[in-house]
């Protein structure tokens, strides 16, 4: 049977400061999952093996595929069987100057997935999640992100979320929100709370 295809795929960024940016990609992936169009999120600079949507994908049998490319966590064994929450420890995030030559690999890979998924023609939406943070830590370049683009099929949507998305990639995409942060719990020394960030 010949499933549904999208007409005309769009270019979508979610950026800004303030949460909600991931959650965005993630509803919209489920609202195409549930209309029967094939779906990729690639995480970049995310790895833990922790985030709620890791478990809910494979509800979505063979819609909804998630991959990280990312640092892992030593607690996330833990957190996965519920022993754990998040200890806040920041191992799985890079600091700005900090990236190592395996850090740099991973999104290579992230890349290369990426674009072999665009090739394909396979998904009707493409989430490159955190794919400005990865161009912010100076772990691809933004040369790399254009090209990319310029490999998106006609009927595919692309979804790029992430803080500080450059210029360039805003004027390309068809749809731009900013998410502003107005107040945070973190202000308040309040950790990633399970089933709600991750």
């Amino acid at each position: 049977m010949n499933r549904k295809r999208l007409k005309e795929g769009l270019i979508q960024v979610y950026t800004g400061d303030g949460k909600g940016k991931t959650t965005a990609a993630l509803g919209q992936a489920c609202r195409a999952a549930g209309h029967g169009l094939k779906v990729l999120i690639i995480m970049f600079m995310k790895g833990t093996g922790v985030a709620g949507e890791l478990f809910a994908a494979p509800r979505f049998h063979d819609l909804l595929t998630i991959e990280e490319f990312g640092r892992g966590c030593r607690w996330g064994a833990l957190m996965r069987n519920g022993y754990e929450g998040c200890r806040a420890c920041a191992e799985c995030f890079i600091k700005k100057g900090e990236a190592t030559d395996e850090d740099r690999a991973m999104m290579e890979y992230a890349l290369e997935r990426a674009s072999k998924a665009l090739k394909s023609g396979d998904y009707d939406l493409v989430v490159l999640d955190e794919l400005s943070n990865a161009l912010y830590f100076e772990l691809i370049s933004l040369e790399e992100v254009m090209d990319l683009l310029d490999k998106k099929p006609p009927a595919c949507e692309l979804i790029i979320t992430g803080r500080n998305v450059p210029e360039e990639i805003q004027e390309r995409a068809q749809l731009v929100t900013e998410m502003k942060a107005v107040k945070h719990p973190f202000d308040e020394g309040i950790p990633a709370r399970w089933g709600i960030e991750y």
